[in-house]
């Protein structure tokens, strides 16, 4: 006869059910608010795999993509139009003290990140537009760095995680090199193989010939981060012509003598812009970076 249930085994299970899920929950918390910060705001991360504080170079939310799977609400009015730079700094100084304390973990919103995640991994320029479009962006590059130095740990990277539109200008290559002295590292956006896909999911009207040849061009001077999304359109995965397509364009860089030290693939993870957007599943994502392992050669990672 099979023993009695263990009331005390299933409330340990319970528990461990309910902790897994405030975990889960940390990661869902990409809210570009923080206390009363306008500009700077922490985030757990799962590509970086720690804290991420984020920087919003774009806070009146206008972006030269309007991709269809954004969790960025354009519709309404924004708070915050301009910049305020020596604002931004402040933010970002009194962050980055409460994240190399370890104090940050006292606050309601990160309490349940998981210990192994209680790390300050990156400063990001991200935010709710393409931050490479902000006008001083050599020059905020340049005074992150300057607050980042006595504060953050040495491993702290800064990183820009872009559409690569713009880095074709004189003030963002410059922004580009500062960077590279300063430990950082390019997050550039890859999410199509074809014109045609790309134009119906970034929704723009740069050529998308652009975004290769800057990242091309970026690649040559430094490895870059290849940042990719996949999804669902009206109930559709991208095909397996376009994969290959997205693998001849990835090995074009390659071939033309650009460096990628990674391709993150990845998925919708909150409410994107067009309801006819959904997620591909753990096992589609894991079958997109295999190709890219077997047809490119390339280290890839699914986040899913």
């Amino acid at each position: 006869m099979a023993p009695p249930p263990n009331p005390e085994s299933f409330r340990i299970l319970n528990t461990s059910a309910e902790t897994a899920d405030r975990q889960a929950g940390v990661f869902r918390q990409h809210s570009r608010k923080f206390e009363e910060n306008k500009f700077v705001y922490p985030v757990v991360s799962r590509r970086s795999e720690g804290l991420s504080i984020g920087i919003n170079l774009n806070p009146d939310r206008i972006c030269n993509f309007d991709c269809i799977y954004c969790q960025v609400d354009r519709r309404s009015d924004a708070d915050t139009k301009f910049v305020n730079m020596d604002q931004l700094l402040n933010e970002l100084q009194n962050v980055l003290e409460l994240a190399v304390s370890g104090d940050i973990y006292a606050s309601p919103r990160f309490q349940d990140t998981p210990l192994n995640l209680r790390r300050l991994n990156d400063i990001a320029f991200s935010g709710d537009g393409e931050p490479t479009s902000f006008v001083n962006f050599d020059e905020i590059v340049s005074r992150t760095a300057e607050v980042r130095g006595p504060l953050a740990p040495a491993e702290t990277k800064m990183v820009l995680i872009t559409n690569a539109s713009m880095f074709h200008r004189e003030h963002v290559k410059r922004g580009l090199r500062i960077l590279d002295r300063n430990h950082g590292q390019i997050w550039a956006k890859l999410d199509a193989g074809t014109e045609d896909y790309y134009h119906l999911i970034e929704r723009t009207t740069i050529p998308f010939q652009q975004i290769l040849d800057n990242i091309t061009a970026a690649a040559q001077i430094r490895p870059l981060v290849i940042q990719s999304l996949f999804m669902n359109v009206h109930e559709e995965a991208p095909s397996y012509v376009e994969i290959s397509e997205y693998c001849n364009r990835l090995n074009e860089v390659k071939s033309a003598g650009g460096r990628i030290e990674l391709v993150q693939i990845y998925t919708v993870a909150r409410q994107p812009a067009e309801s006819f957007v959904s997620p591909l599943t753990a096992e589609q994502l894991d079958n997109i970076s295999n190709r890219i392992r077997s047809e490119c050669g390339l280290k890839a990672k699914t986040f899913a």
